[in-house]
């Protein structure tokens, strides 16, 4: 198995990356700064990372069409209009609640998003995940305190989550039309021996989930069996959430954060906050469009 080449893909260093999201029709990488309220965006041909300031924060984006996006934030899922940046709210979530903010997302590819929420303190059991389809939301689950690793099959029959706080990866099965989920979760990985903790995952065309481990300094690779297949070194200590990106989905991105870390650890762990490109062949697949209405 080849070794995989890690290189910068945007030196721009985030207090918190996540939610990258890649859109083939005009080849960017789309990620966030939650906590600093930044949506970022940068070609996978060159460039600079054009930094849009949100006003709130945010954590994940979605295509709508060629004009439209959505962005999963603090107050709820706004529609982003793709040549002015102006966001327009379309669906409240959880508006009232200012202690609470959007975290881990993700497109089924029925076109419904599940949209995971956390305290911004990262209180125990204060968030949620949601179910968005065609205008209808839904709460999934309740009871969260960081909810990661959204994430599905690509014949839409199973889904992914975790609450990182459990150490516990789950997994559950889909309805493939509407992407509600079926019965009851059941634990896919257990890491709580492990080093680290379960932050954002892929799903690829294979059934392989790609996991970035938060404080573990990975991105690991599971079987649809859960078993562990490789682990991919990274240049940080908390990687945080992979893409696939290219024209053919077959490298990754991946996030990283240096929040909570002080001066002297930042001094240790350099490149913290910067987002990297995986060099690895791997067998991506595009994110689906939601669906709005």
């Amino acid at each position: 198995m080849s070794e995989a080449i890690v290189s910068v893909f945007s030196d721009h260093v985030c207090q918190l990356g996540e939610g990258p999201s890649y859109d083939p029709a005009t080849d960017t990488l789309y990620w966030f700064d939650i906590v600093n309220s930044q949506l970022l965006e940068k070609r996978l041909s060159g460039g600079s990372t054009t930094v849009h300031e949100l006003g709130q924060m945010a954590s994940a984006i979605a295509v709508i069409d060629d004009k439209r996006q959505l962005i999963a934030t603090e107050t709820g899922l706004f529609v982003r209009d793709v040549a002015t940046g102006r966001l327009t709210l379309h669906t409240p979530v959880e508006a009232d609640n200012a202690l609470t903010r959007s975290n881990d997302s993700r497109v089924h590819p029925c076109g419904a998003l599940w949209m995971g929420t956390m305290a911004k303190d990262e209180s125990k059991g204060a968030g949620s995940i949601y179910w968005f389809f065609k205008g209808e939301l839904r709460k999934l689950f309740s009871d969260i305190t960081v909810s990661n690793s959204i994430c599905f099959s690509e014949d839409g029959t199973l889904a992914y989550y975790t609450d990182t706080s459990t150490g516990l990866l789950m997994r559950i099965a889909c309805d493939p039309a509407t992407g509600l989920p079926i019965g009851e979760p059941k634990i896919f990985i257990d890491h709580r021996s492990s080093k680290g903790f379960v932050d954002g995952s892929v799903v690829d065309r294979d059934g392989v989930l790609w996991n970035a481990v938060w404080g573990g300094k990975v991105v690991k690779a599971y079987s649809p069996e859960g078993v562990l297949l490789r682990e991919i070194p990274m240049p940080v200590t908390q990687p945080s959430c992979p893409a696939f990106v290219g024209k053919n989905a077959d490298r990754l991105a991946v996030t990283s954060a240096w929040k909570g870390k002080d001066e002297k650890q930042r001094q240790l762990d350099p490149q913290a906050g910067m987002t990297f490109l995986l060099d690895i062949k791997v067998n991506g697949r595009f994110e689906p469009r939601v669906l709005i209405a």
